[in-house]
């Protein structure tokens, strides 16, 4: 005996429409910026995690700028090079942060004095080439991990955040596998 093919049924939709009057009064709100009614994330913790963030994106970019500057040897240039391609994303990653903290109503914290305390990888001032490189690659995946933990955190609740950090993750992701691929 063969079994025929089910048949679903769909159930009669109704088509979707906007309220453009309700939608119209709640974006009066000026005052809120970009931050509408329907904003489901927690601001103020999303704001303290983009901080920290932040934080880390600028001491990534000093740590690679100091390894820049500070590697020496013809053998190294193409190492050096790499280090500036990195700390130049960082610091758009940083300024991607802030932008976004920012339009969350929140203030970016710059402040120099609480960077590395408030930063998830650690600065280096290391004088060997593999001891460069070496902990940039752990900060790298510090980074990736810290990421992760915070693109998890804000779930559905904050799209527009989640998307730029996912972004953010796979550029983190590049530097790490740039960064293994120099210590082989």
């Amino acid at each position: 005996m063969q079994n025929k093919p089910t048949t679903v049924r769909k159930m009669p939709q109704t088509p979707f429409h906007l309220d453009r009057d309700s939608l119209r009064e709640a974006a009066m709100k000026l005052g809120d910026g970009a931050v509408t009614e329907g904003y489901k994330g927690n601001r103020e913790e999303v704001i303290a995690m983009l901080n920290g963030a932040l934080a880390t994106e600028l001491v990534c970019v000093l740590r690679y700028k100091r390894h820049y500057f500070t590697a020496s040897g013809l053998e190294n240039e193409s190492i050096k090079a790499e280090f500036l391609a990195h700390a130049l994303e960082e610091d758009a990653h940083a300024n991607q942060i802030a932008e976004r903290i920012v339009q969350l109503n929140g203030e970016p914290d710059f402040n120099p004095r609480q960077l590395s305390e408030r930063s998830h990888a650690d600065y280096d001032d290391s004088g060997d080439i593999k001891a460069m490189v070496r902990a940039n690659l752990l900060a790298e995946r510090i980074a990736i991990e810290a990421y992760r933990q915070m693109i998890e955190r804000i779930g559905d609740d904050d799209p527009t955040t989640r998307h730029m950090l996912v972004s953010i993750m796979a550029k983190e992701e590049e530097h790490a596998s740039d960064m293994s691929d120099l210590l082989e």
